[in-house]
This record gives C-alpha cells, structure tokens and sequence, in this order.
C-alpha cells in the first residue's frame, strides 16, 4: 500500500526584526551572518550595529523567530523579538554592578605604588569585569571569528602573563565602562526616531459608545472622537466638528492647520481647539506614521558604498594588524634577541589598534544620525546610498503643476461659439470622468452655473499629453487641452475655449534661490505651453531652465540630458504622475505624500508636507552627513596611524591604546550626533516670508489685450479638427502670448 504523502503548503517569507544589546561593530556582525546564515530556512540577514538590530528574512514553518533568538543567545548576544516600530526599554543611566566594582577595585590596585600587596587586587578587579566579555570572546572564537572581545580578552590576558596587573586591569575596566558609554551614546541618537514611534496614541475613543479601546482594535470606517489637547488615534476623514490641528510630528510645519469636516487627518497629530469626529481610514499598521517609522527603520539597514567599502575594508585590516602582531611576538623569541618583554607588550598593543570598531561605526552612525534628524523634519529618505547621492546633486528638475504650483486650478475665462449651457454641459460631462488636476475646478464652475454633468457619456478616452473625448448624449466632443488653456470641439468642429489659473506656491522662489545658492543647476520640466512656463520663470527666477510642452518619456530624456551636463541629477514631482522621471533620476523626490502609500514607495527622498523648503534643507542635511562620514573616517585612521607609530616607537601603552581606541569610537559617535540639534536656522511659515508673491498663472488672460491674441489664434480653430498626423505645424502652436494659454492644441482621437 502506497504511503500517504501530504501535500506541502507553499512557504511564506516573514521578515522579524531582532533587538541585540551584545553587538557592538562589524566583528559581531561577522558572527551574526556565521550563527544565522547557516539555518535551514533563512533568506537574508541585514544588521544595523548603530541600532543594534538584526532583521532576518525567513520562513517561519522552518525555523520560528524563537529559534532565531536562542541562536544568537548560545553566542551570548542578549538578543529579544521587536517589533516593529515598538521603543525599546531605556537603560538606566549607570553602569552595571560589575563594571562600578571593577573600577573601584582598580582605584584600590594603584595604591601599590605605596603598599606593594595591593597589586593582588587588580587581579581581582580583571576578574569581576572581564566576566561577560570572556562569555562573548568563548562564543565568537567557537565560531572563528575574531570580534572586539576576543581582542580585548588576549590583551588582558597578555598583559597578566606580562606581570603588568594594573595594565590589565585598566584594559578591562576602560573597554567596559566605555562600552556603556557608548551603548548610552547610540541610544540617545535612536530616541529621534523613537520619538516619531512614541507621537502616535495607544488608545482611542468610540464616538458611538464612548468606549475606550486600543487603536489596534480600530478597523475602517469606524469613527472615533477626539477633543482638544488630545492625538488624533487614527488616520481618517472629519466627519463632523472642526479643529485647529498640530501636524508638526509628521511633516516638521510648526504651524497649525485648520480642519473641517471632509479634512484628511493623520494619527499622531495633536488637536489644538474643538472637538472632531473622525471616520478611520486605515488601521494602525498602516497609517502614515507607521509608514514613515517602517521606511527609516528599513533605511538605516542599507547600506551606502561609503559603509560598504569600509566593511570589506575591516575585513582584512584586522587580520593582517594580528599577523604583523604575531610575527612581532614570534620572530624575536625564535631569535632569542633582547628585550623580549618589549616585543611582546608592542605585540599586545597592536592586538588593541586591530579593533576596527571606530572605523567600522563612522558611517552608520553618521547615516542614522542624518536618517533621524530627516525624519524630524518631515522628511523620509530611503536609505544610506539616496543620503549620500542627495548630498552630491548637482542639478535638480521640478515638475510644475502641483509642485512649483499648488495644483488648485480655477476657471479664469470660458469663451464659446454655441450657447453658454451647451458648452458648459458638454465640459463637465467630459472632465467628470477624468482624474487631471483641472477637472474638478471645470465641474464645479458649471455647477455654480447650475449645470450638471451629463451621465450618458460613453466612449470615453483618455490620451496621456493630448486630450481627453467621448460621447455626450450622442454627440462626438473632444476636449484638447494645454494645462491653463482648453480647447473644446463638437462633431469635428471647434466651439470653445477655457482659461484656468493655478497659484504658484508661495513658497516656491525663496526654494529655488536657496538651491542655487548651494550651487545646484535648477531646471522646470513641463507639459504646458512654453507660455505658460515662461510664467513660472517670471515669479521664480529668470536664472533658471525651463523646458516646456513635454510628454512623460520627453522628461525622461531631458532628466538623462542633465545628468549627462551635470552630473547627479534629482527630480521633484508629486510621486504618482511623475513616476517615470522619478525613476530615472538619481534621487526622486515625491512631496506631499503624508496620506499617499503609493508616493511614499514610489520615491527616494519623501516629503510628508508640501513646503518646498525643504528641499534645501534636505541638501543641506544630506551633505552635512556626508561630511561627517568624512570626518569621522579620517580621525579612526588618523588615530591608528598615530598609534602605530608610537607603538614602533616605544612610547605607547596598553592603557593608553585602549582609551585612544574607544575613545575615538566615542568622538565618532558624538561628533555624528551633532546632526541631530535643531537647526538653528528655523524655516519660517509661507505666510510670514511672502505673503505678497501669490499670483496666479493664467490671470492675466482677463485683459482686453489678452482676449484680442486669444481670438487671433482662434479663427485656425474654427475649422473643421484634423486628426493629428494632418495638423500643420502651425496649428499645433497656436497659443495666447501672455501665458493664459497652454499653446499645446492637441487632440485626443476616437
């Protein structure tokens, strides 16, 4: 009888972030990739040493997360499942038991300068203080790997068979008392981010019940209640009351917005006035807060080349510091010279300098830092390697409608042949159905005329750059558009035409100027008109580059044609329309992204409110990290250089090379934190810095002298609508002179 096999259901991958305490720099790391990789079941292992976190991609029916943590525990590495996003429980702000004694013993020690017997007392203080890192050595050496407390523990040791008992001594105690030092250093750079895990509330009220639950028990639509002084629990929509709303945990804007019911929110915002109800939108899991921790947790984790050349650095930088110490050791008791206890004690001291630790941590804890303080900003950028390109742009590409713009179109002029409600009738109809920003400022103009879109439209049709067409209420319309002039025909003739304006973001001069100040070529990438991009340039700046009346795959090319003048090119848009050139720069740059998912992965740089501002900032941020990478590297090696040299010299100790080795690990660390004080150059609110630059693209189309070009261009269009490949050149460049007019006259075909 044929044995029953069951079937075997499909594995699904399950990605489990790991707390541990007991990893300190790449050498560790070494032996995280040695414990884990191994394992039947595991995918990936990435570590972030700065975080101290392990985050493995596995399959859970092989090998559990519980499997995972005993592992890295069997190496004593104090390892623990976290959540994600979940804080992690402070320290407290004083060294271990073991680590005080150690010191106070050592104190006791030195005194056998005055009575000699004391000296056994440095035995004493090595043996309470060397205890876990001779766990954590045992563990690393079972595996072959060398990491910072195998070299400490030799060093120690050698030392004692030296007879030096106070050098010893003074290793174990310097390594561990900074060790914590540094432990508390790291933890206080990951409290920005904490601080973004803490803003969003643990509870929720029930507007219906009054009762109150756990927001994890939130599910959509179900409206809660919150009051002044209170987080709003949830991301959603106001259904009923307004409010004055703190967003400043989420985008960086220190000032208040005001709400109404129809008003987006976002959990972790602080109600400053009134008393809201909101319908929930998302669950805890995905709302834009938890995005956002989720994004700069998993950024910190990539790797940037700077870190990556680094670590292959280490790798044989310890190894080959070892044997020169081993042959140093060695050679001169195999030739019996003089001196031995000399060659020895320079061998330990190199065994000190082989710790990579500094130089290993000078990248990471720069790029958390710089993660961090980004996020504090309202900004997300997605990794180490986008930090390091943002802060080498060299030109820099902005979309214009929506970004430069605010994106609000209103109905500047409407102008037509046959009567006022047909047209009206037959625009609406039309635009109801599209999803382009001026659609709903057309709909809503013919609604305030009192006319209704139709709902007998088929054969609707939609043409990227060129128009959109259809059938309304049996009658072929097409709508040819630029973006602040529409052209509208019937059956094949034209009828019509419509002038929008957009506002252009007050903000948006005081951006650009701060970028070419940092020496960052600006340029305008369009679909409009030529006229209407000469707009944008007359309110930003004459100084900048504005190409205009180009397709999607066109902004493709001229983002290649940038990066080939420049260099290093990055492009601003809105994260959703802009995707394709956001994905052909080197750094995409989406804004206003705090309620869009799909903006947020679609970027490498995100800004979660719409101030253009930022984006220098960003710049300014990006390149101030990079210099401390800079910086930090060349003081790891500057130290070692120094050591080695007086090592060969003579003149170093032990002591000395362990305060220089994880002193400058500290330095690193302090020096990375930097990044994280506020800015003392506080970016003002739009409404204080120009409240008198707004203007709108397209006004001028009101003026007698506009509607008289306007019309001249018309008559062409009043014959019978070509299709396109017939259009004369002419035609295809009819546009009003003043910038009304998107010049763009194209034709969506049937």
């Amino acid at each position: 009888m044929a044995e029953k096999v069951e079937p075997r259901l499909p594995s699904v991958m399950q990605k489990t972030t790991f707390s541990v305490s007991g990893l300190c720099c790449a050498s560790e790391a070494a032996l995280v990739h040695k414990l884990l990789e191994p394992l039947q079941g595991i995918e990936n292992v990435s570590i972030n040493t700065v975080a101290k976190t392990v985050i493995v991609l596995h399959d859970p029916t092989q090998v559990p997360a519980s499997h995972i943590v005993d592992a890295l525990n069997k190496a004593k590495l104090n390892a623990n499942i976290r959540e994600l996003g979940k804080v992690k429980e402070r320290k407290k702000p004083w060294p271990s038991l073991n680590i005080i004694a150690c010191g106070m013993l050592l104190i006791i020690a030195m005194f056998s300068y005055i009575y000699q017997p004391l000296i056994w007392v440095a035995l004493v203080s090595i043996a309470v203080g060397i205890l876990g890192m001779l766990r954590r050595s045992i563990a690393a050496i079972r595996r072959f790997v060398l990491d910072i407390n195998v070299l400490m523990v030799i060093a120690a040791f050698g030392a004692i068979g030296l007879g030096d008992y106070l050098e010893g001594a003074s290793i174990v105690f310097l390594f561990t008392f900074a060790e914590w030092l540094e432990e508390m250093s790291t933890d206080k750079a990951r409290t920005t981010l904490e601080s973004l895990i803490n803003s969003a509330p643990r509870m929720a009220v029930i507007a219906e019940t009054g009762e109150v639950v756990p927001v994890e028990n939130i599910r959509i639509d179900t409206i809660v209640s919150v009051k002044a002084g209170e987080q709003v629990p949830v991301d959603g929509v106001i259904v009923s009351g307004e409010s004055s709303i703190d967003e400043s945990s989420l985008t960086g804007e220190f000032m208040p917005v005001d709400k109404q019911k129809g008003s987006n929110v976002w959990a972790g915002t602080v109600v400053l006035t009134g008393f809201i109800n909101v319908a929930a939108k998302a669950i805890k899991d995905d709302s834009a807060v938890a995005r956002m921790v989720k994004l700069v947790e998993d950024a910190q984790n990539q790797r940037s080349n700077i870190e990556e050349f680094i670590e292959k650095f280490a790798k044989y930088y310890t190894p080959g510091v070892l044997l020169i110490a081993g042959v140093i050791a060695i050679v001169p008791l195999a030739l019996r010279l003089h001196e031995i206890h000399r060659w020895l004690y320079l061998s330990l001291i190199l065994v000190v300098v082989a710790c990579p630790c500094a130089l290993v941590i000078s990248t990471p804890v720069a790029k958390v830092c710089g993660l961090s303080a980004a996020a504090k900003m309202g900004l997300i950028i997605k990794g180490g390697s986008h930090l390091e390109a943002l802060a080498k742009v060299k030109a820099m590409a902005f979309d214009k409608t929506g970004t430069l713009t605010e994106g609000a179109f209103q109905v500047v002029e409407l102008q037509n042949v046959y009567p006022q409600e047909d047209i009206y009738h037959l625009i609406s109809s039309l635009e109801n159905l599209s999803s382009h920003p001026m659609a709903k400022a057309l709909v809503e103009y013919a609604r305030l005329q009192g006319i209704e879109p139709s709902k007998e439209v088929k054969d609707f049709k939609i043409v990227p750059g060129e128009g959109i067409s259809g059938n309304v209420d049996g009658r072929f319309d097409i709508k040819e558009e630029g973006i602040t002039v529409g052209y509208v025909g019937m059956d094949n003739r034209f009828i019509g035409y419509f002038c929008l304006g957009d506002q252009i973001r007050e903000e948006a001069a005081d951006a650009v100027n701060e970028l070419q100040k940092q020496g960052i070529h600006v340029t305008v990438l369009t679909g409009d008109s030529k006229a209407a991009a000469r707009i944008i340039q007359q309110q930003i700046g004459e100084n900048i580059e504005v190409k205009a009346s180009l397709s999607p795959e066109g902004k493709m090319k001229k983002i290649a044609e940038l990066r080939e003048r420049w260099g290093l090119t990055a492009m601003v848009g809105d994260g959703i329309n802009d995707a394709p050139a956001l994905a052909t720069s080197d750094v995409g740059i989406a804004m206003g992204v705090a309620g869009s998912a799909v903006a947020t992965e679609t970027a490498d740089v995100a800004l979660m409110s719409n101030d253009l501002r930022k984006i220098p900032e960003a710049v300014k941020l990006a390149r101030s990290s990079l210099g401390k990478v800079y910086q930090n590297v060349a003081l790891s090696l500057i130290v070692k250089i120094i050591f080695f040299a007086l090592a060969f010299g003579g003149v170093a100790s032990l002591w000395a090379a362990v305060v220089a080795d994880m002193g400058t690990s500290l330095a690193v660390i302090f020096n990375s934190m930097l990044l994280l004080r506020p800015n003392a150059k506080t970016i003002k609110t739009a409404s204080e810095t120009s409240s008198q630059k707004t203007s709108c693209i397209g006004a001028a189309s009101s003026s007698s002298a506009m509607k008289d070009e306007v019309r001249l261009d018309l008559d062409v269009l009043r014959e019978p609508l070509l299709p396109k490949k017939e259009r004369t050149e002419n035609e295809g460049s009819s546009s009003c002179r003043k910038g009304c007019c998107g010049g763009t006259t194209s034709e969506a075909t049937s």
